[in-house]
């Protein structure tokens, strides 16, 4: 597919406005209109070689799904149904959100594991950010000093998302477009 994918798990709404925030800065030209994990078969994100997903936090640490609470499917249902699927030659950026006084103790850590699930399916990740700005005791979405990807707070700090995502889409759109811009 020559569009960036644009899925996302949600439950209250607000990783969706987040995505459909990123899909707005990249436009329909390049990206496809964001799509919940709970509406889609593995082959509808499949079709994409570049790809941003995005994943709420929910329970501690879960991935986010109905063994963590979630009154809908979201990432952890979709992800059993991409067990066994080799990704490699797929290239994704990833976002999460959190709540950094909250949850200070494991603030955005469902980003964690839908990263390291992806990561395990043979996925090249990008686009990892930087915890400068946000005050949190610890995040195991954390690597060697930065965020595993794009890291959004709205209940404390939705006054910096438009700026972040800003951000965040300078470093990450060439290397999406490099993969969708690749002959096949």
């Amino acid at each position: 597919m020559n569009k960036i994918g644009i899925f996302f798990g949600t439950e209250t709404g607000t990783t969706r406005l987040v995505a459909k925030k990123i899909h707005g800065k990249l436009g329909d030209e390049i990206a496809a209109k964001p799509v919940n994990v709970n509406r889609i078969a593995p082959d509808d994100l499949l079709q994409y070689d570049a790809l941003i997903l995005g994943t709420p936090s929910y329970g501690i640490g879960d991935i986010p799904g109905r063994s963590a609470g979630c009154l809908e499917s979201n990432w952890e249902e979709f992800l059993a149904q991409l067990q066994g699927t080799d990704l490699a030659g797929k290239r994704i950026a990833l976002f999460g959100l959190g709540a950094q006084e909250r949850y200070a103790d494991r603030f955005a850590a469902s980003l964690v594991r839908v990263y390291q699930s992806f990561k395990d399916l043979g996925a090249e990740i990008v686009g990892d950010w930087s915890t400068e700005g946000y005050v949190f005791e610890h995040s195991p979405s954390v690597v060697d000093g930065r965020f595993v990807g794009l890291v959004i707070d709205q209940r404390t700090q939705g006054m910096l998302t438009d700026e972040r995502i800003e951000a965040w889409l300078t470093q990450i759109k060439p290397l999406l477009l490099e993969k969708i811009a690749a002959p096949a």
